[in-house]
């Protein structure tokens, strides 16, 4: 009796954690596109500049993308370390600011690059736009 119960609540618990493991229903490709298009409406780009405009965009992503990976890696290591040294606090601290300021020189870098493709105020509405696109993500789901 008692191998069957442990047999069941074996059981159990692997259904338990196949069921907690949905998958996610975006990947990269999904979200770029719906982002895209969020975008391009929101901005009302012509197909001509939304063609031009796009692979600058996601290059800088991809770019962003690598500098946050290499920053969040340092708080991984500084996280799994007991005690951290005051010297090793103030380098992870500075090295989280460097970060912060390379995606700021790329951004920086790629308006000037979108100021060739796009005219003034289509940047600023991309801009507006994608602040938007994130507060929709993060909106709950109305039931």
């Amino acid at each position: 009796m008692k191998r069957v119960l442990n047999i069941l609540l074996l059981l159990l618990f692997v259904a338990s954690g196949v069921y907690a493991q949905k998958k996610c229903p975006w990947n990269k490709a999904t979200f770029r596109e719906k982002q895209k298009t969020f975008l391009t409406n929101r901005a009302d780009l012509t197909p001509e500049e939304a063609t031009a405009f796009f692979p600058l965009y996601f290059e800088l992503q991809d770019k962003k993308g690598e500098i946050n990976k290499k920053a969040w890696q340092l708080v991984r290591n500084a996280k799994e370390k007991d005690s951290l040294t005051d010297a090793e606090y103030n380098r992870f601290s500075e090295e989280l600011v460097k970060a912060k300021i390379e995606t700021s020189k790329l951004e920086l870098d790629y308006l000037r690059k979108y100021q060739k493709v796009l005219p003034a105020k289509k940047i600023y509405e991309i801009q507006r736009a994608e602040l938007r696109f994130h507060r929709e993500l993060l909106k709950p789901k109305k039931k």
